[in-house]
């Protein structure tokens, strides 16, 4: 999110507050914390030969509140997994700053089989298309400590909310173009760099942390296996694996160059499960085959969990543009073991959304003026962090 929005969000709730504490007599109804158990949560129990299913919905509040409703859309199906970015803009929003991951921590603590993915960049600047000279003297200079600290507060930050056995999907696609944080420019120097990150972040007090390795399907720039940083440093095997070229049907995705087949098998050398934090359809359009392909290949393979990228063209509840896939995403997953009985949930494509949108900018209730007594409540914990609870007050005429 660029700074100028950062700013503007935070003074917004700094202003509402202060109106509203200095221009009327408030009464405060309720001062319950409502972000109670802020205490480490129990590492979430992994039961075997089953797959723990998610999405990837929103990154922020929003995506939250749809993880109820696609449940329900799946006949009540349990999604186990939340799954969220950091911004790679600056290093303040890498470091997760205050309030960005509080509605995440409290859904990950409201259930201890819970699993919180969180895909982390592992340079600023992550989508600015940076030259690869740049990001070799970068990747020298993570190599050399420079940017340990950043990740340390990171993982204090985690353990603060609570959530110390988040997923720590790092430097994902490291083997592709699009990121700052590639491999290509410099694999031994990558290499290092993801070892002093996790070295960083294992040194914090009461973290469980898992970090996953999560290069895209097949060769792209780099083969991804050069970059593999070590067993003693990488806890899953992950991939993302979208519906498009150079594979043209799901076979080839199987059986081509580090591809599908190459990740279980090399996920099994290594001694570690496999994960799918990003997958979806994409270039080769509404793929009904695929869909059901992949389904078949979790079921073959029971990835630790996979979170399908819910938005268009990728997605299936939120995006109307892939209605066959949709239908076979929805029969294979619905109403599976410990799913709760299914209500109507909203037709998602009345609801436009785009790839990993802006943090929605919170907003104080119009509060009805001709009751004798109206009450409101303030985000405080969205806007401040969990240095500040939420809170409802009245105003009396």
């Amino acid at each position: 999110m660029p700074a100028q929005r950062r700013f503007i969000n935070f003074g917004i709730g700094a202003t509402a507050f202060g109106v509203l504490v200095g221009g009327a007599v408030l009464v405060d109804h309720d001062g319950t914390d409502t972000q109670a158990g802020k205490g480490p949560a129990q590492s979430a129990p992994e039961p075997v030969g089953t797959t723990a299913i998610g999405a990837y919905l929103d990154y922020g509040p929003k995506g939250v509140r749809r993880m109820e409703e696609l449940s329900q859309w799946l006949g009540g199906t349990e999604l186990r997994v939340g799954h969220s970015y950091l911004p790679g803009d600056l290093w303040e929003n890498i470091e997760g700053r205050p309030g960005f991951l509080a509605s995440w921590a409290a859904w990950r603590r409201a259930a201890d089989d819970r699993m919180f993915v969180l895909n982390t960049p592992m340079l600023e600047r992550n989508e600015e298309r940076v030259s690869d000279s740049e990001v070799r003297s970068l990747l020298r200079a993570g190599a050399d400590g420079r940017f340990d600290e950043h990740f340390r507060k990171l993982a204090e930050r985690l353990v603060l909310l609570g959530v110390p056995d988040t997923v720590i999907v790092l430097g994902w696609e490291m083997n592709g173009t699009t990121y700052t944080h590639r491999c290509g420019p410099d694999p031994v120097a990558w290499k290092a760099y993801w070892n002093r990150i996790v070295t960083a972040m294992r040194s914090v007090p009461g973290q469980k942390l898992r970090f996953d390795f999560a290069p895209s399907r097949g060769r792209d720039a780099v083969p991804w296996t050069e970059c593999y940083p070590g067993d003693d440093v990488v806890d899953i095997i992950g991939m993302d694996s979208y519906d498009q070229p150079p594979a043209r049907t799901f076979d080839e995705q199987v059986n081509e160059p580090y591809g599908l087949q190459k990740q279980v098998d090399f996920a099994a050398e290594h001694g570690k499960p496999i994960s799918f934090p990003e997958w979806g359809l994409f270039r080769n359009g509404d793929n009904p085959e695929y869909m059901r392909r992949m389904l078949e290949w979790f079921d073959l393979h029971k990835p630790l969990y996979q979170t399908i990228t819910d938005y268009c063209p990728h997605g299936v509840w939120q995006c109307s543009e892939n209605p066959e896939s949709s239908a076979v995403f929805r029969e294979k997953l619905s109403g599976l073991p410990n799913a709760e009985p299914s209500v109507p949930a909203p037709d998602p494509s009345a609801t436009p959304t785009a790839p990993k949108p802006d943090k929605p900018t919170p907003t104080v209730p119009v509060p009805d003026t001709n009751a004798d007594e109206w009450c409101f409540s303030i985000p405080l914990s969205e806007w401040f962090g969990q240095w500040l609870t939420d809170r409802e007050f009245c105003v009396r005429r």
